[in-house]
Order: structure tokens, then C-alpha cells, then sequence
């Protein structure tokens, strides 16, 4: 009987443990490769504040007096990121949403038998995959993920257990102290260069751990003043942190932020459970490589919280918790976490399709990865006969998805995955009709290209369909009358550059319409200095239309006051440079004092060869080689100038009207000068007026610089003000055209332009320096939009749609002005000006790569090393 008792007993111990064996056995497989994307990241380092049993609703809503308890992150939603819903899974602990934030999975429940502490298996995490992690915060949450990371890149700082007091006067301590310690650490590392050098590294990862807000809630409920009252403080202390990492990093815009919560809390201060006051987190991210805000009128969400938060007009991007850590391994450019079954949120992404597409596929082949590997180890450990592989996703299939996927991105095809062909056979069907009745119509071959070119034009337009649903969505969010104004004024706009082409004197009404759009806006109230510079400029280049053509009334006094002026401005420029500069490169201030001899060079061979001509005696040998040297050099000089914009521009300007000068015969050389000053007046007005919309812009006019290689992810969403700025570089382009004479004629040129470089006629190298002196203004206007591009955060592309659309519909105006009657002049004419109109964007492609070359280049001399001054 004894020993039934004891089988029996064992029986039930063996049937007791067996849950625990097959139900709480970790899923998680060890052996797959690493995957990361093959692209360059966004941002160097990232930033993760997780504010502990933060509840969705506390922080998006408003106070009792309409106020937010979070005034930093509602204007971080407003004007700089994106944001949206964490949905977390249960339970809803701290461990488990940590481990779903950090290393994209799930929380295995084998971790329960351990209070979910301890790591009962190991498992990889954002922080193991990044070059250096720093961590501030609770030891429960910190230690878990430097026990699992190998070698000793995760360094973490943690206040005693004993602090995590629930009866303690006052728990918001446990966030100032991490708020405190964050701030000595990065104090500190300027006079330890070890640390330093390790900060300044990329792929690096700041996590801080807020606990205060879950021990408040635990210990007074999350509806208590403390509980809201440590919402505020957190949010301070955010603020505070943002701003001595921007500026220890000096504000580069390689930080990626992201603001999230490990889990909510009930109304009676817990959690584990699924309750959405539990599962329902905010989720907040902001700076390099994250999509500014959008402005919606609707949103696909059922629920009533986006009108209770006063969100409505904000898009609002929900996510799973584990997702979130493949968005942190993409911003930064680490493998993603090998357990993770989070999928990338893409449109969270400020990046070019195919970095997105890349970093989809990583993620693919990711999770595929875990798939392989658990499929190989059941496959070991199974008889054959036993072993059924996974039907839906059999070996075959699988390289067929992969090799065509891989097709899909080399391809620039991105948006394949699971395509529709329903548009496609109906473009092919109304292709095929159109053909056919045109062939009963025994129609010429010409008449097939007119009538079948707009299928696939529009098939490519309804394939972005849902560009369009949100372009005609922030149509709607515009008010009426306001849309109205606006769309009149750009109407007005149009006219005004097609009479241009007929009546010069249009330029002078769009330049007095300019000269008085400060007062129409909050530009004059905010910016007077600017604003006044502006109205001077515009004023001053609105004289020049209303001047005769050019060659018909020659003046060398007029190009000798234009050449004074120009070295009287770069004395002013060099003096300011000196007292700005606590010293001056000796490189920096020779070429400056070079150009300005140039400059010098110039008026001395214009005036000299002007002499010498109307006496008869012909070109000077030595007049003809200066102003081809000249010519050579300033075409090389402005590429050895500083990066920084201003000097940039200034050395451009300087080079080009050296030439210019050369090529001038009367007032005309007074132009690209008058052009120049307002298009530095531009670069500061397009920044001013950002700001007024709210945007935030990362650095002062005086301290950017350009650079060669192209940041997308600090391209900001478009905005109906862009409109604008596109519609003035169209206007200062076709002013940089009329702005002298209309070069439309042949009989406008005028010789003597060039006879400072050969009075011998010769068609081909008249022509090329004659266009040579057209496109001076053009370059100068593309110069500085590229500047305008850079401080503004606009992007090339979205330009060129945009000035695109407007050339188009001036062309379509002058193509029902080409003339088939009267004189060859006037036939010329209005055919002349169609293909200039439709040739604006093929040459605007040209003058912006020429642009960007003069910014962008730096060449150095004798192989010295780039030395300028910060």
C-alpha cells in the first residue's frame, strides 16, 4: 500500500511539473545570421525614455483647463514627429514590455517561474547589437539586459532597490535622479576624451528608465495629482535632456528620439492584465530619419480618443510594442534583433523608398531566418515519416518570394508586393481600343503617339493614388476662403510670367507685388531688418525691365560702378569675416584677396579693350589672355572657398562677376549684383517664415553648410507654402531671362559682349560666351535656391514636380499662342517661347547639378588637409 502511495504521489508530481515543461518552455531558437540593412542610417545614435506604467490616455488628454500635462511632447506630435498607439500584449508587466520594446519579441512565459526577472534564456536585444548602449534607471529593468549583451559595450547606472518604495513622501526622485545623472554624465565626458571619442561613435544607443510615474500610479492611482504631477515632470526633464544632447552634439540632426511606455495601468493602480487601459501606450518619436507631422482631415480609427486628445488633425500611426525595436535598428544601422517578430512600421520612416524597401526586406529575411532555424531543429529531432513541414511556406516558395523581392528593389519597383493588375489590363485594354479605331481611321503614326502617350501617364498617376487621396485630404484641412485667395493669387502669379515673355515690364509689377508681400504676412512684425532688405532689393531689381534692352545703349562707366561696388561689398563681407572669425585662415583670406583682384583685373581690360577699340587699335594680345584666364578661374576658385553657405555664395558671386564684367557693355552688370543681394535676402526670408509655420529649423543661416552628400531623412512633409517658394524660383528664373533684354530674339544679342575675349567673328565661340553670360544670372539664382533647399529642408524632387506643373501650364498657354501666319520674326518668336517654357525643366535639372557642384565641391591645394574654422 506504501508503495502505491508513493507511485501515486510521484504520479501527481510528474503530472504537476509537465505544465511547466510543455507550457512554459522558452519558443525562442538560437544560430541565425544576423541581418541588417545595406544602407547608410539616418541617425548615428539613438535616444529611448520609457516612462514606466504610463497610461495612453493621461498623457494625450487635456487637463480641466484645456491644457496638456505634456506640453513638450504635444508640440513634438505638432511640429517635429510622428506619433501614435503602442499595442501591447499581456501581461502587461514590466519585463515583458521592455523585452518587446528592446528586443522584439513577446516575453516567453517560461519567465514567470522566475517573477520575470532573470533571463531563463538568452536572447538578443537592440542594446547587444549596438556599438555602445548607457543606461539610467531601475536595477529590475537595466541589469537584464547587460547580463544577456556580450563584451563590454553596455554600461548602465542604477540607483539602489531599496528606492523603488512605494510608501516613500515623494517617488518622482527615482526619475529626477536619472535626469540628474544623465546630465553629469554628458557633463563629464567633455574633459574625458575616452569617453568622448566613444560618444562620438555611431550606432550608439542613451536608454533611460522612468520609473516614477508606475510607483506613483501603484501608490495613488493613476487619476491622483501625483500621479499626473510626475507626468509633468517627466516631460520637463525630456525637454531638458533633448536639449544637452543637441547641444553636445551640436545640433547635427543625427539624433533619433522615441518616447514610448512599457505597459499602462488599471484605474485602481495595476497592471498585468489585457484591459486597454493596460494594453493602450503612447508612442512618440522624433529627429533623424522619422517623418515630421502630418495634417489630416479624417482618420480610419473607430475609436473617440483622437477627439477626446484634440488630435483629430494630426496623423495618428498605431504600432504593435515590437515593433518598435526594428523602427530603433533601422534608424541606427544595427542587425536587427535576432528574436524579434516585430515588423518594421515603415511609415514612420522620413527615408528614399529604397531604404525603406531594403530595410523591409532585411526585416523579411529576419524573421525568415527563425523560421529556417526552427524548422532544421524539429526536423533533427522528428523521424522522417513524423516530420510534416509547413505547408503555406514550403522551401520552394520561399526562395521564389526572396529572388523576387530582391528582383523588385534592383528594379526601383517598390511597391510590387502583391500587386494589382486590374489598372494595368485596363490601361492595356484602352491602349489596345485607342490603336485599333485609330487604324480603322488610317490615321498617321504621329497621331498614335499623341493619342496613346497619356494611357501610360495615367496609369502611372492613378498607381499613386494614395498620394493623391492625401494631396486632395490637406486640400480640405485648408480653409475655404483661404484656399480660394490662394489659388487667385497663384492664377494672377501665371499670367503675370506668360505677359512677361510679350511685355518686360510684367517682371517690375511681380517685383512691386513681391516688394509688398512682407506687409501681407507676419514677416514684417518678426523680421523688420529682413523684411526692409527684402522691399530694397525687390525695388531696386524691379528698375532693371523697365531699362532698354541691352547693346542698344552701351555705357563702360556704368560696368566700371558696377565693378566698385562689387569690391566695396567684399571689403564690408572681409571685415565682417575678420570680426566674426576669431582668427582667419591665411588659405581663406588669400583667395579672398584674389578673387577681388580678379575683380580688379577685369575693370581694368573691359576699360582698357574698350579704349583701344574705339581708337581703332584693335584687341590687346594681353587684354585677350587675362580675360581668358579670368574666365578659367572663376570657374575653379569659388570650389577652394569654404562650405560654410555664406562664404560659399559671397565666393561665387565674387568669381562669376569678374566674368561677368567682362562680358558687360552697360548697365546690365549691375544686375547679377542687385540679383545676388536679393537672393541672400531669400535664403533669410524662406527661413523665417519656416519658423513661422511652426517648423523647427536645426541651425542658424550663418552656420550651415552644404554638403555633398544629401540627408534625406531631414526632409520635411510638403506644405502649401512650397508652392510659393517654387512659384519664386520660376519667377527669379524667367527674371534672370527678361531681366536685361529677350534673349527669345536672335537681334537682341549684341556683339560687342565678348570683345574683350576675340573680335575675330568665330559663331561657335561667340555663341558659347554669349550663353555663358545668360545663364551668370541663372546660376546665381540656383545657387542660392540650394541654399533655400537646405535651410528649409525642401527636397529636390518634390521642387522639380512642383516647377514642373507650373511650366506646364504656362506651356499650355503658349501652346495655343504658336503662330502658323504672319512674319518669320513673329512665328520665330512664339515658337521660341513654347521650347523655352518646356525646356525649363530639363535646363533647371542642369543649372541645379551646376549649382550643386559650385556649393558642394572642395578641392584642395598641394594636398594640404581641409582646415576652416568652426
Amino acid at each position: 500500500m506504501l508503495l502505491f502511495f508513493i507511485l501515486g504521489l510521484f504520479v501527481h508530481f510528474v503530472f504537476f511539473g509537465s505544465i511547466f515543461d510543455i507550457y512554459f518552455t522558452s519558443p525562442l531558437v538560437h544560430g541565425m545570421t544576423p541581418q541588417f540593412t545595406p544602407l547608410p542610417p539616418p541617425a548615428k545614435r539613438l535616444v529611448l525614455f520609457v516612462a514606466d506604467g504610463l497610461r495612453a490616455d493621461t498623457l494625450y488628454e487635456l487637463d480641466e483647463n484645456g491644457n496638456s500635462r505634456a506640453p513638450f511632447i504635444r508640440n513634438i506630435i505638432m511640429h517635429e514627429g510622428s506619433w501614435g498607439l503602442s499595442h501591447t500584449r499581456v501581461p502587461t508587466e514590466s519585463r515583458p514590455g521592455h523585452v518587446a520594446l528592446i528586443a522584439g519579441f513577446y516575453e516567453d512565459v517560461s519567465a514567470v517561474a522566475k517573477g520575470w526577472k532573470e533571463n531563463p534564456v538568452e536572447f538578443d536585444s537592440l542594446i547587444n547589437e549596438s556599438k555602445y548602449t548607457w543606461s539610467w534607471g531601475s536595477p529590475d529593468i537595466l541589469t537584464m539586459f547587460a547580463k544577456g549583451a556580450y563584451g563590454d559595450h553596455v554600461f548602465t547606472y542604477t540607483y539602489d532597490a531599496d528606492s523603488e518604495d512605494f510608501g516613500a513622501h515623494d517617488v518622482t526622485k527615482l526619475d529626477t535622479w536619472v535626469f540628474d545623472k544623465v546630465k553629469e554624465f554628458f557633463h563629464a565626458a567633455r574633459n574625458n576624451q575616452s569617453l568622448f571619442s566613444k560618444l562620438n561613435e555611431e550606432k550608439i544607443v542613451f536608454f533611460l528608465h522612468l520609473l516614477g510615474i508606475d510607483t506613483n500610479g501603484h501608490a495613488h492611482r493613476p487619476s491622483s495629482r501625483e500621479y499626473k504631477d510626475n507626468i509633468k515632470l517627466v516631460d520637463a526633464g525630456m525637454k531638458e535632456m533633448v536639449s544637452i544632447l543637441e547641444h553636445f552634439y551640436g545640433n547635427d540632426g543625427k539624433t533619433a528620439f522615441i518616447f514610448t511606455s512599457d505597459h499602462g495601468m488599471t484605474d485602481w493602480g495595476s497592471h498585468g492584465a489585457g484591459h486597454p487601459s493596460e494594453t493602450l501606450t503612447p508612442f512618440v518619436t522624433w529627429g533623424a530619419g522619422i517623418k515630421y507631422p502630418q495634417k489630416v482631415s479624417a482618420q480610419k480609427f473607430d475609436d473617440a480618443f483622437l477627439k477626446e486628445w484634440r488630435l483629430e488633425s494630426w496623423k495618428r500611426q498605431d504600432i504593435h510594442q515590437a515593433d518598435i525595436a526594428p523602427l530603433m535598428a533601422s534608424l541606427i544601422g544595427v542587425p536587427f534583433p535576432l528574436n524579434s517578430v516585430g515588423i518594421l512600421p515603415v511609415d514612420y520612416l522620413n527615408n528614399t523608398d529604397l531604404f525603406k524597401a531594403e530595410s523591409m526586406f532585411t526585416n523579411a529575411i529576419q524573421i525568415l531566418e527563425q523560421f529556417k532555424v526552427k524548422m532544421t531543429q524539429k526536423k533533427e529531432v522528428t523521424l522522417p515519416f513524423l516530420f510534416i513541414p509547413f505547408k503555406l511556406l514550403p522551401e520552394s516558395k520561399q526562395l521564389n518570394i526572396v529572388r523576387k523581392a530582391r528582383s523588385y528593389i534592383k528594379q526601383r519597383k517598390y511597391d510590387e508586393a502583391k500587386p494589382s493588375h486590374l489598372l494595368s489590363c485596363s490601361c492595356i485594354a484602352i491602349g489596345v481600343f485607342v490603336a485599333f479605331f485609330l487604324l480603322l481611321q488610317d490615321c498617321p503614326w504621329t497621331y498614335y503617339i499623341y493619342c496613346l502617350l497619356p494611357v501610360p501617364i495615367w496609369y502611372a498617376v492613378l498607381r499613386e493614388f494614395q498620394v493623391i487621396q492625401d494631396f486632395v485630404t490637406l486640400l480640405l484641412t485648408v480653409p475655404p476662403s483661404y484656399f480660394v485667395g490662394y489659388l487667385l493669387v497663384f492664377i494672377l502669379g501665371i499670367e503675370i510670367l506668360v505677359l512677361s515673355f510679350f511685355y518686360r515690364y510684367m517682371l517690375t509689377a511681380g517685383l512691386l507685388a513681391f516688394a509688398g508681400w512682407p506687409f501681407i504676412t507676419q514677416l514684417w512684425t518678426r523680421a523688420k531688418s529682413i523684411s526692409l532688405s527684402w522691399i530694397f532689393f525687390s525695388l531696386l531689381l524691379a528698375a532693371f525691365p523697365l531699362m532698354p534692352v541691352v547693346g542698344r545703349k552701351p555705357d563702360i562707366f556704368l560696368v566700371m560702378g558696377a565693378g566698385l561696388l562689387v569690391l566695396l561689398l567684399s571689403l564690408c563681407v572681409l571685415t565682417s569675416l575678420i570680426k566674426r572669425k576669431d582668427s582667419f585662415i591665411n588659405e581663406e583670406l588669400l583667395l579672398h584677396l584674389f578673387q577681388m583682384l580678379s575683380v580688379v583685373l577685369s575693370m581694368c581690360v573691359t576699360y582698357s579693350t574698350h579704349s583701344s577699340l574705339r581708337k581703332k587699335q584693335g584687341l590687346p594680345l594681353l587684354n585677350q589672355i587675362i580675360s581668358w584666364l579670368i574666365l578659367a578661374f572663376s570657374l575653379v576658385l569659388p570650389l577652394l572657398s569654404p562650405t560654410s553657405l555664406f562664404e560659399r555664395l559671397f565666393s561665387i558671386l565674387l568669381s562669376l562677376m569678374s566674368t561677368y564684367i567682362l562680358l558687360s557693355t552697360g548697365y546690365e552688370a549691375l544686375f547679377p549684383l542687385v540679383l545676388s543681394c536679393l537672393m541672400f535676402v531669400w535664403i533669410q526670408v524662406e527661413q523665417e517664415t519656416l519658423q513661422q509655420h511652426g517648423i523647427s529649423c536645426k541651425q542658424k543661416v550663418t552656420s550651415v553648410r552644404f554638403t555633398c552628400s544629401t540627408d534625406i531623412t531631414q526632409f520635411r512633409q510638403l506644405y502649401l507654402d512650397d508652392v510659393r517658394r517654387a512659384f519664386f524660383l520660376v519667377f527669379f528664373l524667367v527674371t534672370a531671362f527678361f531681366g536685361t533684354g529677350n534673349i527669345a530674339s536672335v537681334n537682341s544679342f549684341d556683339l560687342a559682349s565678348v570683345y574683350c575675349f576675340l573680335t575675330v567673328f568665330s559663331p561657335f565661340m561667340m555663341g558659347a560666351l554669349m550663353m555663358w553670360k545668360i545663364l551668370i544670372p541663372f546660376v546665381l539664382v540656383m545657387c542660392a535656391f540650394e541654399a533655400v533647399q537646405l535651410t528649409t529642408q525642401l527636397s529636390s524632387k518634390s521642387l522639380f514636380l512642383m516647377v514642373l506643373v507650373i511650366s506646364d501650364i504656362m506651356a499650355l498657354h503658349f501652346f495655343f499662342l504658336v503662330k502658323d501666319y504672319g512674319s518669320w520674326l513673329d512665328i520665330g518668336t512664339s515658337i521660341s517661347h513654347y521650347v523655352i517654357v518646356m525646356s525649363m525643366t530639363i535646363v533647371l535639372v542642369f543649372l541645379n547639378g551646376l549649382a550643386h557642384l559650385f556649393t558642394t565641391k572642395k578641392l584642395r591645394l598641394c594636398g594640404k588637409p581641409k582646415s576652416h574654422l568652426i
